[in-house]
């Protein structure tokens, strides 16, 4: 049987009759898992509750709670737990219901070591490849929120390169103006030209306001 070194799951072994709890447990253990055992699906269903076994295999004829409405419990609280039900060689009606709840598998009394050890490898195998995706998808969100991160800081930064360029040209033209407008206010002084000066002074404020403009947007 494959050995929990491979698979180090918790298993709850659910079933109301003593003989079978004590044989599977007994088996289960020598192959290294931890099993716990109820005798009931309501004790089952507390056990679970507090242990969180990753592997759950059930009777389906139980009093009480039976392995039917266990397994939809259990999967109400955590679709990731494997659950696998015992049932009896007339009860393949149940088996089939019980697959169409997610029942990882199920194995027919009286139950053969094989069966069992190919039961629990596929649910075993299940929890792995399902880890792994989560951890893979976990990883994958990582990655895409790092490639939108370092592509916002892309898009601010060439928005910001756009805006300095805008900036930049915007200077250019306010400096080309105040250099006109010196040189018509210098033409007013030395000719005394009055005209000059007015025509100078007025173009200085037009380039003021459009300094005070640009100051106001940055």
């Amino acid at each position: 049987m494959k050995t929990a070194e491979t698979y180090p799951f918790k298993v709850l072994l659910v079933d109301d009759e003593e003989g079978i709890r004590k044989v599977l447990k007994i088996t289960l253990e020598c192959a290294g898992y931890e099993v716990l055992t109820a005798p009931d699906g309501e004790i089952g269903l507390e056990i679970f509750t507090r242990q969180k076994p990753e592997i759950v295999i059930t009777d389906i004829k139980m009093p009480g709670i039976d392995g039917i409405e266990l397994l939809k419990q259990i999967k109400n609280l955590d679709r990731e737990t494997e659950v696998i039900v015992i049932t009896g060689h007339g009860d393949m009606n149940l088996a089939v219901q019980s697959l169409q709840y997610e029942a990882a598998d199920f194995i027919t009394k009286p139950i053969d070591s094989f069966d069992l050890e190919t039961a629990i490898k596929r649910a075993g195998d299940r929890i792995v490849i399902n880890r792994n995706i989560k951890n893979y998808m976990g990883d994958l969100k990582a990655l895409v929120d790092e490639k939108d991160k370092k592509l916002t800081e892309s898009e601010r930064l060439i928005t910001i390169g756009q805006t300095v360029a805008g900036m930049s040209h915007a200077i250019k033209s306010i400096a080309g103006g105040l250099k006109g407008s010196a040189f018509v206010l210098e033409q007013g002084i030395e000719n005394e030209n009055r005209q000059y000066l007015k025509q100078g002074w007025e173009m200085m404020k037009g380039h003021i306001d459009k300094i005070t403009t640009l100051s106001l947007d940055l």
